[in-house]
Parts: structure tokens; C-alpha cells; sequence
């Protein structure tokens, strides 16, 4: 298990430079930054342009730039944005909590309805609820995640005036940001839980369970789920480092002040050391969680631990 996650940590770090080198070299593609800045400042002459880039440090070549962004990662230092000269570890800072928790909370509200309509869906496989719990998971697949947050938003904070239409101010304001993203999750999580909880009751130990009169939920959430649960992390692990990454809409529509709402206006203004880091940041994330899913193999499968 050791020499396993040993192994798994070098392959990360590997991704991590071959990704930020790719993002990086692609960011050079996308135009001058000192020309971005200047717009709307009148007469520019290609001197002030040079002075510009002197300050910014993009005079320098690209490798020495990467190789500087790649040894201040190790210090968490990022540099400074090219709007304000703010340290881009602060902004990270700030803006990274918040995507967090509206990560865990959209994948705490499609867990909490996947996996009872998964299990329902399997008990009851070929009958009413069987085909309306599928038919519901197509129709939140064919959802796109923008049209259902404008949707709710139009719905529960422009005509309900339930809850708040942006921003990120209390409790109230996780419930549409997070149903939004927990939705759409959910219709793909259903069917994973649905076929898991199909392979794992056949199995000859639940038939013995059954047999010995245990309680139909013991049988279900005790023995069949605890089974079934290897793939059920896998997948959930790497859908919450898919999520990190694909938040950004959702972030824009409501104005959440995360790395994808950060991500966005660093690409508007050709702010190279924020996008830079942002996407650094959001890579680190989603192999950390990569890990941390190969730790709950060994949790769950003591077999593990041994290879």
C-alpha cells in the first residue's frame, strides 16, 4: 500500500508539471497583457509597452518564467496580479474556501438523494418507480447546469423571493448553487448506485442474510451498500475533482466569490499569474483527491493494504 500511494505521488507530481506547463504556454498564445492594460489610456508608445513588460516580467523567456512560477509554488508564493499588484496567494486564499464548501455541498445533496433513489431503483427493478427514477435521471442529464441555476433563480429569488439571487451570505445562500450542481450530479449518480446495488444483491452472502430474517434495510444499507461501496468512492471521489473543475458556470450565474468566478475575470483581463494559479491550485485539488480515494481503498478493503 506504501510503495503503491509512493508511486501514485511521484505519477502526481509529473501531471502537475506536464499540466502548468501546457497552461502556461497556452496562456502566451492568448495576446499581450501589457496591451490589455493599456486600453483606453490614450496614446501608448511601444516604450511604454517595453517598460510595461519590464514590470511585469514577461521581457524574460518563457522557461525562466515557468521555472520561476514552478519554484515559488513550493513557498505558495504566486507573484502578483497583473491588475493591482495584489499577491495572487492572497486572492487564492480568499477565493478557495468558498468553492470548497459549494463543492461539498453540492456533492452532500446529490449523495443524500442518489443513493436512497439508487437503492429504491434496484429493489424495484422493472417496475413504476424502477422507470420513473430512470427516466428522471435522463431528463437531469439533458439539463445543462446554466439553465437550471437561471431557472431557480428565476423561480425561488425573482418571483418566490425565497432565497437570495448571488453572493455568497449565509446558509440560505448555498441551497440554489448547490441544488443546481447536486442535480445534475445526482442524474448520473443514480444510475452508478442503481447498477452497483443490481451486481451486489444477486450475490449468494444477501441471499444468506435474507435467509437468517434479517430486516430488509439491514440487508440493504448495512450489507449490500458496505459491499458495493469500492466503486461508489471511486466515483464519487472523481466526480468531486470533476466538479472543482467544472464550477466555473455555475459560480458566474451566482456570482460566488470561488476560483471559478476568479478564473473568469483573470481570462477577460489576460491576468497570466492568476489563471496560472488558479489552475495550479484546482490541479493540486483534484489529485489530492485522487489520493485520498486510493487511502479509502485500503479503509474499506483491508486487501488492499497488502499489495
Amino acid at each position: 500500500m506504501a510503495g503503491f500511494l509512493i508511486k501514485r505521488f511521484l505519477q502526481a507530481i509529473f501531471v502537475v508539471i506536464v499540466v502548468t506547463l501546457i497552461v502556461a504556454f497556452a496562456i502566451r498564445l492568448t495576446g499581450d497583457p501589457a496591451l490589455m492594460l493599456t486600453q483606453g489610456a490614450g496614446s501608448v508608445t511601444e516604450e511604454d509597452l517595453v517598460r510595461i513588460r519590464e514590470g511585469l516580467g514577461l521581457n524574460q523567456p518563457f522557461l525562466t518564467q515557468y521555472l520561476q512560477f514552478i519554484k515559488g509554488l513550493f513557498t505558495l508564493d504566486f507573484g502578483r496580479s497583473f491588475l493591482g499588484g495584489t499577491q495572487v496567494s492572497t486572492l487564492i486564499a480568499a477565493a478557495l474556501p468558498a468553492t470548497l464548501l459549494l463543492a461539498f455541498s453540492s456533492l452532500i445533496v446529490s449523495i443524500a438523494i442518489s443513493i436512497p433513489l439508487g437503492i429504491k431503483a434496484a429493489t424495484s427493478r422493472g417496475k413504476w418507480p424502477d422507470q420513473l427514477i430512470r427516466i428522471l435521471s435522463l431528463i437531469g442529464l439533458s439539463f445543462p447546469n446554466f439553465w437550471l441555476a437561471l431557472m431557480l433563480v428565476l423561480l425561488f429569488a425573482i418571483n418566490l423571493k425565497w432565497l437570495p439571487p448571488s453572493g455568497m451570505s449565509g446558509f440560505s445562500s448555498f441551497i440554489m448553487p448547490a441544488v443546481t450542481m447536486g442535480i445534475i450530479l445526482t442524474a448520473t449518480n443514480v444510475r452508478l448506485v442503481r447498477t452497483a446495488m443490481l451486481e451486489t444483491l444477486n450475490s449468494q452472502y444477501i441471499m444468506v442474510a435474507r435467509a437468517k430474517g434479517l430486516s430488509e434495510n439491514v440487508v440493504l444499507y448495512k450489507h449490500a451498500l458496505r459491499n458495493c461501496a469500492i466503486p461508489l468512492i471511486t466515483y464519487f471521489g472523481l466526480q468531486f475533482g470533476g466538479l472543482l473543475g467544472g464550477i466555473v458556470v455555475v459560480e458566474r450565474v451566482f456570482n460566488w466569490p470561488g476560483l471559478g468566478t476568479l478564473a473568469f475575470d483573470a481570462v477577460g483581463a489576460r491576468d497570466y499569474p492568476v489563471l496560472l494559479a488558479v489552475i495550479t491550485v484546482l490541479s493540486l485539488l483534484i489529485i489530492g483527491v485522487n489520493l485520498l480515494v486510493d487511502i479509502a481503498y485500503g479503509l474499506v478493503d483491508p486487501r488492499i493494504r497488502t499489495e
